[in-house]
């Protein structure tokens, strides 16, 4: 199989008018979201529960099985005793690391394909594919297809090295031009990513991570906490199938577009009840814990625990407004008594106490209802006649 030629990317090819029902749901939903975030009293609530969700989501689309309460207990200390799984958390670890250093980023310099390399570094440090050229463009040939397969037996074969600097120039270019409506234009540019494959490992990571700092470049949400994982998770065949079809006939862009501009929708709607199920956990709590002990160090311990939610209590002592050790100590036993905390790992010698605010790793960990659940584009764009 040859390699794929570039694509220049279709704005004029799309069918616009076909388009416009998804677009005008996909922006609605979206204001819907941010009118959320805009409004909240501290965004850094949600950072933490809804990073870790999108970091392993995310993966898992790429066949990382690791679960957020997984991912916080290691954080916290509590390692596993398998090293493919504390691969597997690193990996993890690394994703939601070059999300908050983009998000940075993007508030002292434009976005770049610079940034899109420092963000490839970030990713694979130190963890599976740190010797496929992490920070840097391919240099050779790859392709998609399954597991030990070889070029002639590929799925896919991205474009070849000697084009990729022009491609990605160009698609550079498209990010920074205005298009007709911005969330089609994400949907283009994500999709091109792909398409380009423009690293030796973790294209399809790199290519979601784009999806909120797009929308928070552009300055459609006021927050970069805006994750299409779970929608493509879901549905993986139908997102893999939509960008094989990319450039077979002159509808499949718009296929494409409509796909993802309803996972879009999806997506927010899912979003703003979670973040709402977030807040009230989080409002219930605080009244529950100042009614019981209205000390001055409660909110500053409630947010501390939001913020990680499975611990030690040194790790709180680090935190501003903390109460001192003794005191500490006793307000966890409490919260443990009222059934607020958990012990995870019950401390021993030199081995501190972990502690999991449970209710929330709960909510990072729970799956969407079946009224929202893989629910179908019902893409009715023709295709063309083979």
């Amino acid at each position: 199989m040859k390699p794929a030629i570039p694509i220049h990317l279709p704005s004029l090819q799309l069918d616009w008018e076909t388009l416009v029902p998804a677009l005008s749901e996909a922006n609605r939903a979206i204001a819907r979201f941010d009118g959320i975030l805009t409004h909240l009293r501290n965004p850094e609530l949600l950072t933490t529960p809804l990073t870790t969700r999108e970091a392993v989501l995310s993966s898992k689309i790429e066949g990382t099985v690791v679960t957020v309460g997984e991912v916080l207990r290691f954080e916290a200390g509590d390692e596993p005793e398998q090293e493919s799984k504390r691969l597997d958390i690193e990996e993890i670890v690394n994703y939601r690391m070059a999300l908050r250093s983009a998000q940075w980023d993007l508030g002292t310099r434009p976005f770049c394909l610079n940034l899109v390399l420092k963000l490839h570094k970030i990713l694979l440090t130190s963890v599976r594919g740190q010797n496929k050229a992490p920070g840097s463009f391919r240099r050779f040939q790859n392709h998609i297809g399954r597991p030990g397969s070889q070029l002639e037996e590929a799925e896919f074969v991205p474009p070849a090295p000697e084009v990729l600097k022009d491609a990605l120039g160009e698609w550079e270019k498209y990010y920074h031009s205005t298009e007709k409506d911005p969330l089609t234009q994400l949907a283009l540019i994500h999709a091109q990513f792909e398409y380009l494959h423009p690293f030796l490992d973790g294209n399809g990571r790199i290519g979601r991570i784009l999806i909120p700092l797009f929308l928070y470049d552009k300055q459609i949400l006021s927050s970069p906490t805006f994750y299409l994982s779970e929608y493509l998770e879901e549905n993986r065949d139908e997102y893999i199938g939509h960008l094989r079809e990319l450039g077979k006939d002159n509808a499949s862009w718009t296929r494409w577009c409509l796909f993802f501009l309803h996972g879009l929708t999806l997506q927010a709607d899912r979003n703003v009840l979670r973040v709402k199920a977030v807040l009230d956990l989080y409002e219930r709590l605080k009244d529950d814990m100042l009614a019981r002990n209205g000390s001055r160090f409660t909110i500053p311990m409630l947010d501390a625990m939001f913020a990680q939610p499975i611990f030690q209590a040194g790790s709180l002592l680090e935190q501003k407004g903390m109460p001192q050790r003794a005191n500490l100590m006793r307000q966890l036993g409490a919260l443990v008594d009222t059934k607020v905390l958990k012990v995870l790992t019950v401390g021993s010698g030199r081995r501190a106490t972990v502690y999991s605010l449970h209710e929330l790793v709960k909510l990072c960990e729970s799956k969407p209802s079946a009224r929202t659940s893989k629910v179908r584009s019902g893409i009715t764009v023709a295709r063309r006649s083979k």
